[in-house]
């Protein structure tokens, strides 16, 4: 990133929050490169939107959720701890307040303070590819299911920790092995062109 974080303040539903940290925060890297790596980027628009994002360099995860922004701005946590904190939040409204060097995490009578992390340091994201095409979320969310329990729990084999797609026009399979196990998965999906193949490793 080019610049230092803001000082940023929004309030939100514990929910949404918890729900949104949870997502983003299941691709943090489990040995780092970096001390930044553990963080969570989190980024309040005064359009009343707020991004979360984690990446590695490898993998990216994003999320927008909707938000009362009071001062936008962007700071850099731990998302293990942000994540830890949110689910054990009370079922009310949310207030994340930045106020120097920390942020407040404030709901009900519970009250929680992170220390930042520096923005500049944070890799910059990916930039997010147009649509390749569209399939139903239920059956892209049960075909990785079934084919990752076959996935190597061994990072020094990244290619047996991978998931391997291969797209040909509507069909699309995904195979994973861990060298014991192998585990194959086709479904259909609709293809922003019809003559579209591709094939990736995918973590």
């Amino acid at each position: 990133m080019n610049a230092e974080a803001s000082p940023l303040k929004f309030k939100v539903n514990r929910d949404v929050l918890a729900d949104a940290v949870a997502w983003a925060t299941k691709t943090l890297p489990n040995r780092p490169s970096a001390p930044v790596l553990t963080g969570i980027l989190i980024t309040a628009e005064a359009g009343g939107t707020v991004r979360l994002a984690v990446f590695d360099y490898e993998v990216s995860s994003r999320v927008e959720i909707v938000a009362d922004v009071a001062s936008a701005g962007t700071v850099l946590v731990s998302g293990r701890l942000l994540a830890d904190i949110s689910k054990a939040l009370p079922n009310q409204e949310v207030t994340l307040e930045q106020i120097d060097a920390k942020v407040d995490v404030t709901c009900g009578s519970s009250r929680f303070s992170l220390m930042t992390m520096p923005v500049a340091e944070y890799p910059a994201l990916p930039q997010i590819p147009d649509d390749s095409g569209t399939v139903s979320a239920g059956e892209f969310q049960n075909a990785v299911s079934q084919v990752t329990i076959a996935t190597s729990k061994d990072d020094t084999l990244p290619i047996l920790t991978s998931v391997r797609v291969e797209i040909e026009g509507e069909k699309v399979t995904m195979l994973a092995t861990d060298r014991y196990r192998l585990a194959v998965r086709e479904f259909t999906w609709n293809p922003g062109r019809p003559d579209v193949s591709a094939v990736a490793l995918l973590r």
